[in-house]
């Protein structure tokens, strides 16, 4: 949890430092795309605020009110970000129509607002690859989230760079199509935090994980078949309930044994230390 804290701060003054950056660089070089640019580093500081909140909170012990712990705090935390964030997308790009309509569009941004862009998006590069690499080491999923928003911050950016440099050549309202771009996409990325959030909060699960769960604990000696299997996300945990179907003449130290065995498979495979496990004694229909 401390280090994905650190990872957050970093996304918080990387996106301090280049949002400051950018609106300066886009009033002054008269750049609307580099300005909608440094809007939507604006609404990453919020997101990373988010994960910041959602870290600390989680880290609170269990208490009568939460006897699973706080982890989903963080999973809360983003869903009120991509609020935030969907509200400014949809703003700046009304603005950029509006603008547009009236008369907006003619300006040719200068050149310079174009480097501002390419080399935020090369430092945002590095902020990525260190988050995603941090959130993998501490498989936290808030940290990730946090990483793939970074990640398309690179292609906003470049996108920018893209509608500045294509109004030097007689295209000036290139630079209204990227502020439009930037827009949709951080709608875009609202959205696609917005689905992940709703799907931990409402228990929902990636299917194909939950087969290949299946697929390791049907393998171990002893486990005659799977009644049931459920797994749901808890912040940076997953916790797996398993229904399993054992012979009925086993000794209560050998059905021990298979649950450890379960316990002990599914954290080294799959990396996962909650499992509950539940016995039932098999049926042989049909004898």
């Amino acid at each position: 949890m401390k280090k994905g804290e650190r990872g957050a701060w970093i996304s918080i003054i990387s996106y301090l430092i280049l949002s400051t950056f950018k609106l300066i660089s886009g009033v002054i070089f008269g750049s609307s795309a580099l300005t909608a640019d440094g809007l939507n580093n604006l609404t990453d500081i919020i997101a990373s605020v988010a994960v910041l909140v959602g870290l600390r909170i989680s880290q609170k012990p269990p208490d009568l009110d939460h006897p699973y712990g706080h982890l989903r705090a963080e999973t809360v935390a983003a869903l009120l970000a991509s609020f935030i964030m969907a509200t400014v997308g949809i703003q700046l790009f009304i603005e950029t129509i509006r603008n547009w309509v009236a008369g907006g569009g003619s300006q040719v941004p200068n050149m310079s607002s174009a480097w501002v862009a390419l080399i935020s998006a090369v430092f945002m590069y590095f902020v990525y690859r260190y988050n995603r690499k941090l959130a993998i080491q501490i498989n936290n999923q808030a940290l990730m989230a946090a990483a793939k928003d970074t990640r398309s911050d690179v292609f906003v950016s470049i996108g920018a760079a893209i509608g500045i440099i294509g109004a030097q050549f007689g295209l000036p309202w290139l630079d209204r199509v990227a502020a439009l771009f930037v827009a949709v996409l951080i709608c875009k990325t609202a959205w696609d935090i917005f689905t992940d959030a709703t799907l931990v909060l409402t228990d929902g699960f990636d299917e194909k994980q939950l087969l290949n769960f299946r697929t390791s604990v049907a393998r171990i000696p002893g486990v005659e078949t799977i009644k049931d299997m459920k797994a749901r996300v808890h912040g940076n945990k997953v916790l797996v309930d398993v229904v399993v179907q054992v012979n009925p003449g086993l000794n209560i130290a050998e059905g021990h044994r298979i649950s450890d065995e379960i316990e002990r498979r599914m954290m080294k495979k799959h990396n996962i230390m909650n499992v509950h496990v539940h016995m039932e004694p098999y049926e042989h229909h049909g004898e």
